[in-house]
């Protein structure tokens, strides 16, 4: 139980902290300074603008005082030239109501951020030592201090630059200056560093999805440039491997066609007998799904290491593979949306999955049922996205057929596993190493028609 508010606390921290390694960096080079300035304008309040507000607002307040004195002290004739010598030396206006009382008026704050009002009040009092009252709104450049007299209520204007200093707009501003200029810099900086991280990134998300781009150029940081290239050294690794196991998977094919070759001319020039018919009928059955295999091995050694992703309607893709299904005596339905569906995809790769999904449904059904659609991430997951973009492109393909069981639906991806229904062990493994090439996948459901379910996306 006690770690539940820490938990809260580090789900409310992942809330507000930026995902990006931009913001982060940022917010790790600005969080210090921002705390440092939150200090010095801490100890500004607390110390140099208390202190500077204190002193000059008792040098108001003890001319206020003084004039004040003087004018209940001496006689009215004389109050001209109080006020003259107040106006010239203090630059205070000073005007007389003669029989007037103080009305106690509440009035809200007008510098809420700024000590200077709580310090005139409290410097008056300490000083005038009669009823007062100050009004901070009425004018914009003076404060109206009112103080009561015996016979009257004597009105001062103090000029609020009196109050003020030009020290702390300028403190201000260089608290809010620097702040915007170390962000600019902050920002700029970083993005420049960033960006090199996201080429990487993006780099490998292009390769992973079957789409080489060719070598990144390193650039940024130190860092940033090992990653950079470790990356390039890592791609070429891999185009080696895939290069030679390509090379290696075609040899061995085609030297395995020349002795079926001969293999089956053999069986075809043995004298027939009706006791060794029945073997010989197994044997050539035997030599041409041997031959369907190294088929299926050239068809995709062909195109897995040379072809290109490029621009291209998956629509129309599923369209030519199911009226070729058709052609071989397939009933395939095909629902797709009315307009086009472009996105980078290897054509010929594509078009061979298909053909193996349809191929496989075909042997075991009489209906097959073909949909294609865009799902968003989390619909063609089943759950949270993943990588792509925003949608996937999702192919069903739907049979009638006996369908197989949930156990065993992993396994049949697995080479040489579904051979003994009647093909070679190789369509299922092949088109799951073409869809996740293109950084999607396949998985095999329930069908609504009572069989098998193929469920293909790739991110558009």
């Amino acid at each position: 139980m006690a770690s539940l508010p820490g938990k809260a606390l580090s789900r409310a921290l992942r809330a507000v902290v930026p995902r990006g390694l931009l913001g982060r960096s940022i917010l790790i080079i600005l969080l210090p300074i921002l705390a440092l300035q939150l200090v010095a304008l801490l100890l500004f309040y607390g110390g140099h603008l208390d202190v500077v507000s204190r002193r000059l607002a008792g040098g108001v307040a003890g001319d206020v005082a003084m004039v004040a004195e003087l004018v209940r002290r001496e006689p009215p004739e004389n109050r001209v030239w109080i006020f003259g010598e107040a106006s010239w030396r203090l630059d205070l206006n000073l005007a007389f109501e003669e029989g007037a009382r103080i009305q106690a008026v509440e009035r809200p704050a007008s510098l809420p951020l700024l000590p200077l009002e709580e310090d005139l009040g409290r410097a008056l009092a300490e000083r005038v030592r009669a009823p007062f009252d100050t009004d901070w709104q009425t004018d914009p450049r003076s404060v109206v201090i009112r103080v009561q007299l015996p016979d009257g209520v004597l009105h001062v204007e103090a000029p609020r630059k009196r109050l003020f200093t030009a020290t702390l707009y300028l403190f201000v501003i260089w608290l809010v200056g620097s702040a915007l200029l170390l962000s600019a810099v902050a920002v700029l900086f970083m993005k420049n560093q960033v960006r090199a991280v996201r080429r990487i990134a993006d780099a490998a998300e292009n390769f992973g999805l079957g789409r080489d781009t060719g070598a990144i150029k390193p650039e940024g940081a130190t860092e940033a440039r090992q990653a950079a290239a470790a990356f390039n050294q890592m791609r070429e690794r891999i185009r080696r491997f895939v290069t030679q196991r390509t090379d290696m998977l075609a040899g061995i094919s085609h030297d395995l066609r020349t002795p079926l070759t001969r293999m089956r001319l053999a069986l075809a020039m043995l004298p027939r007998a009706p006791e060794i018919e029945e073997d010989l009928a197994a044997l050539t059955q035997d030599v041409e799904e041997m031959e369907r295999m190294v088929a299926a091995y050239l068809a995709f050694a062909r195109g897995e290491g040379t072809e290109q992703a490029a621009p291209a309607d998956l629509v129309e893709l599923v369209r030519d593979v199911a009226a070729n299904a058709r052609r071989a005596g397939a009933a395939v339905e095909v629902e797709a949306p009315g307009g086009a569906l472009v996105m980078p995809l290897r054509a010929d790769a594509v078009r061979r999955c298909l053909g193996n999904l349809l191929d496989n449904a075909r042997r075991h059904a009489r209906r097959i049922a073909v949909a294609v659609d865009a799902v968003p991430r989390a619909a063609a997951l089943g759950g949270p996205g993943g990588p792509g973009g925003a949608l996937w492109a999702q192919v069903t393909v739907d049979d009638d057929g006996p369908g197989i069981p949930a156990p065993e639906r992993e396994t049949a991806f697995r080479p040489f596993r579904s051979g003994a229904s009647g093909g070679t062990g190789l369509g299922l493994a092949i088109a799951r190493d073409i869809v996740r090439a293109h950084g999607g996948d396949i998985m095999l459901e329930e069908s609504p028609l009572g069989g098998l379910r193929a469920r293909l996306r790739l991110p558009v």
